[in-house]
């Protein structure tokens, strides 16, 4: 394909062996000096749902906006923030560089005239993958940054490489030392325009090569640049900040850099893994509801995988949609079917644990393919606590469902990641008796008030830290 611009060419495509973070050991976050037991989620399953759910906004959008507003002076209004641990530690982040952070009714404002800093916290960077996001504004507006790799769920290697030969290409000096990737322009002038391709369509890459470039002197194209929705989220702010992004949506970006970007007021997307997973308990549990604010055309994937296994799903408005699993407006029990996960528009990787969850209790076999993150099977174990007859191999598991005549047990389960978590909500939700799901923490990260908007529905859960489960 012939490039829209001209500039010198590079080639970011390196060896997939080359700095992963996960061959580095990750920072130390020290404990609280108090002991306060562990929130847990206990259900009593069986219930159907009913009613109606309102999504909250995107926090894969939330995450990569929070971070550029490092790009821009003045104050950012960002509205329809989801209040979440991660979006918190991002807040969290931002101060640690200098930045003003307040927050009020899901808006957050973000001054950043005030950072005095380029290296943020340690720890916080730690806990979330998003915040390595910094590197790239930090890079961008000050010629410098030091960023600790990144945290967030252990599901697999995260490579930084395809980050560091991005920025390279873009005329950064990059180094990886003592845990961090250091960062400096050194030709006293800022970054510089170029093109260059990915080695794969990484989503963090995209974005956080997408904020560098909207400041590097002359125009860079990124082909092969992730496609995500939430791509497209980040491109809209930056342009309202005075960016110029063209092509977010496709596998390749056109940016010009300008010297300087401004604060602007923005609304986040909706969350369409947040819906995902509404529409998944609903068919988890064979009942009715609605949900709005929908971005149905992101969910195109999982719309069609539903409706070929059974469910009735309908557009009522512009942004709301009804998901019906109830067996007798089906007139029969949901059947299986397989899926694969891929990059956008491909089926999510994020709704890929959900999906098994529901798959468990459908008639039939059902074949799952992770081709994304290579540790995302951790859930299965768990899964078949509830008695769930799941075999794996490798990245590929084979589900042979129950269908809803021989439904799931109660079970005393952990979750050790946040979408693997939430499959074991969704499993609970449609089990016989008394399900306890320790280490909900992990799911905080990303459904906010998840348990109410359960209760609104009509499921029958409670947050405790008492332990409730039979012994």
């Amino acid at each position: 394909m012939a490039s829209k611009f001209n500039p010198p060419q590079y080639l970011v495509s390196p060896p997939r062996t080359e700095l992963y973070y996960s061959q580095y050991p990750k920072p130390f976050i020290s404990p609280p000096t108090t002991h306060i037991p562990d929130p847990k989620l206990v259900i009593n399953g069986g219930s159907t749902l009913s009613g109606h759910v309102t999504i909250n906004g995107s926090k894969n959008s939330a995450l990569p906006i929070l971070a550029a507003t490092i790009c821009c002076s003045g104050s950012s209004k960002l509205k329809n923030v989801p209040c979440l641990s991660d979006t918190s530690t991002m807040a969290s982040i931002l101060k640690s560089l200098g930045a003003r952070v307040t927050s009020f009714d899901g808006d957050i404002v973000v001054n950043t005239d005030g950072i005095v800093s380029v290296e943020p916290d340690l720890s916080d960077i730690g806990k979330i993958r998003g915040g390595f996001f910094v590197l790239g504004p930090l890079l961008a507006r000050f010629g410098e940054a030091i960023v600790g790799l990144p945290g967030g769920c252990d599901i697999g290697a995260r490579p930084v490489d395809l980050y560091i030969h991005g920025l390279r290409a873009l005329g950064a000096t990059v180094e990886l030392r003592d845990g961090k990737v250091q960062a400096h322009v050194s030709n006293g002038k800022g970054l510089t325009g170029a093109s260059f391709r990915l080695g794969y369509p990484s989503v963090g890459a995209t974005e956080t090569l997408m904020m560098a470039a909207c400041m590097a002197e002359g125009k860079t194209v990124i082909s092969n640049a992730a496609q995500e929705p939430e791509i497209i989220d980040l491109a809209g702010f930056l342009t309202n900040c005075g960016a110029v992004v063209e092509g977010a949506g496709t596998d390749t970006l056109y940016i010009t850099g300008r010297r300087k970007l401004y604060g602007c007021e923005y609304s986040i997307m909706p969350d369409r893994i947040e819906v995902g997973t509404y529409m998944l308990a609903a068919a988890v549990t064979r009942s009715c509801i609605s949900i709005s604010p929908v971005p149905h055309r992101n969910l195109t994937c999982l719309v069609d995988k539903l409706s070929g296994g059974g469910c009735k799903i309908l557009q009522l408005s512009d942004d709301t949609l009804e998901l019906s699993a109830v067996p007798q407006m089906i007139g029969d029990d949901l059947r299986g079917f397989n899926i694969k996960t891929n990059p956008f528009p491909g089926f999510p990787t994020d709704l890929q644990p959900l999906t098994m969850a529901l798959l468990s209790t459908c008639k039939g076999v059902s074949v799952i393919e992770e081709s994304v993150f290579e540790n995302r099977m951790s859930h299965v174990t768990e899964l078949q606590k509830f008695g769930a007859n799941i075999q794996v191999s490798g990245s590929r598991a084979t589900v042979y469902g129950k269908g809803k005549a021989s439904p799931l047990r109660g079970s005393q389960v952990n979750a050790t990641d946040l979408r693997g978590g939430m499959s074991l909500v969704l499993a609970g939700l449609a089990a016989e008796g008394i399900t306890e799901i320790s280490g909900i923490s992990h799911v905080d990260r990303g459904y906010e008030n998840l348990e109410m908007k359960l209760q609104g529905l009509g499921a029958n859960v409670i947050r405790t830290t008492t332990t409730t489960f039979p012994v």
